[in-house]
């Protein structure tokens, strides 16, 4: 399909959902505000939120934010003030008032949703919903961002405490990153190797590293994405951005080791034209070995 109808066709959903849902209404639902202010009242939740999370999930920049969350303490439904924590780090919570706004909000939510479906039979349901579901997930995925990250930094370190706690939880014998093959933040970074992590929303979802070899494959290790991301072919993703970066170093391959209870990442690799091999190292956690040749 060529691109300018593709892009039509993206415009002409945007108007016609925009408008449909009430977007274009500065009193969203009936209410006296407009829709993004209505959305940053439901995203602070009932246990309150970080402004700064707010910020990024969202993608507002501050001085939006800024006036979003004034006009909603001037109506009695936000207070913001310093975390209890860490003082330099602001929290919006609702107050009772707010709270039971965004309970209306929902309710409302609820009548609207029920108002697309209600003229719908049921097979028209069942296809409206199944297109929605398809469109979010596309969507979400096109939302990603992979970046190159200090390997020793907050990001990298919050994904491989996930990544091993996964992996401790998975396996028989439990998981001990120690008595594994080394995966250095030294070995990660530039021109030794590289540590990837993608992003939703600002958000840490995944990871994968590779460390080179001179005249040698290039190792991947440190593969991982978050359970509320997949589905989206992230992993897939980060794989192919990796085996990128060892074509750029003129490795004549791709390695990589993994754990037999690891079902769903043996699948992908072989998907992805990986093929067993025998061990190439006596890492006590892995049960497959795996290696790709790649193009020149």
């Amino acid at each position: 399909m060529p691109a300018e109808v593709m892009i039509a066709q993206v415009r002409r959903f945007n108007r016609t959902v925009t408008q449909r849902v009430g977007a274009l209404s500065d009193r969203y639902l009936a209410r006296d505000r407009s829709l993004g202010a209505s959305r940053v009242l439901w995203e602070i939740g009932t246990e309150g939120c970080e402004v700064r999370t707010l910020r990024s999930r969202l993608a507002l920049d501050s001085g939006q934010l800024s006036r979003v969350l004034r006009l909603l303490e001037a109506d009695g439904l936000v207070e913001v003030s310093p975390s209890s924590v860490d003082g330099r780090i602001r929290v919006a919570r609702l107050t009772q008032a707010g709270t039971a706004e965004r309970a209306l909000l929902d309710k409302r939510s609820d009548e609207l949703a029920l108002s697309i479906l209600a003229p719908l039979d049921e097979s028209q349901r069942r296809e409206l919903v199944t297109a929605m579901r398809t469109v979010e997930r596309s969507i979400t995925t096109s939302l990603v961002e992979i970046r190159v990250v200090d390997p020793a930094g907050p990001d990298a370190r919050r994904c491989l405490r996930a990544y091993f706690a996964e992996l401790d939880r998975r396996s028989d014998s439990g998981f001990d990153p120690a008595k594994g093959t080394p995966a250095e933040p030294h070995e990660l970074r530039a021109p030794a190797g590289a540590f990837l992590v993608a992003y939703l929303r600002e958000e840490p979802i995944g990871c994968g590293a590779i460390k080179h070899h001179p005249n040698a494959a290039s190792e991947i290790k440190r593969m991982w994405v978050a359970e509320s991301a997949r589905g989206l072919g992230l992993g897939r993703r980060l794989l192919d951005e990796l085996e990128a970066l060892a074509h750029e170093r003129r490795a004549p391959a791709t390695r990589l080791d993994t754990n037999k209870t690891l079902i769903e990442a043996i699948a992908m690799y072989r998907s992805a034209g990986y093929r067993e091999i025998r061990a190439f190292n006596d890492d006590p956690f892995a049960h497959h070995w795996f290696e790709k040749i790649l193009q020149r």
